[in-house]
């Protein structure tokens, strides 16, 4: 599952791909947590990076599951 956040008063995003494992419910739930206790929002990507984003520079939270890209021509 990929998920992108925004940070305030940047222009760059924060994009990592999570374990294959992890569903969107739990990423929604750490997310909510992060949010209202107004803590270090950690979450760890596929390649064993943590990445720590503090909730009071959260600007957005978008989740999706990652796309398989095609090859060639066709469709």
């Amino acid at each position: 599952m990929q998920i992108r956040i925004g940070i305030v008063q940047s222009m760059k995003d924060l994009e990592l791909e999570v374990a294959a494992g992890t569903s969107a419910a739990d990423l929604q739930a750490q997310v909510a947590t992060a949010l209202e206790n107004d803590t270090v929002l950690w979450l760890t990507d596929v390649k064993g990076r943590t990445v720590g984003v503090p909730a009071a520079r959260i600007s957005y939270v978008e989740m999706a599951k990652p796309t398989e890209r095609s090859v060639g021509f066709g469709s």
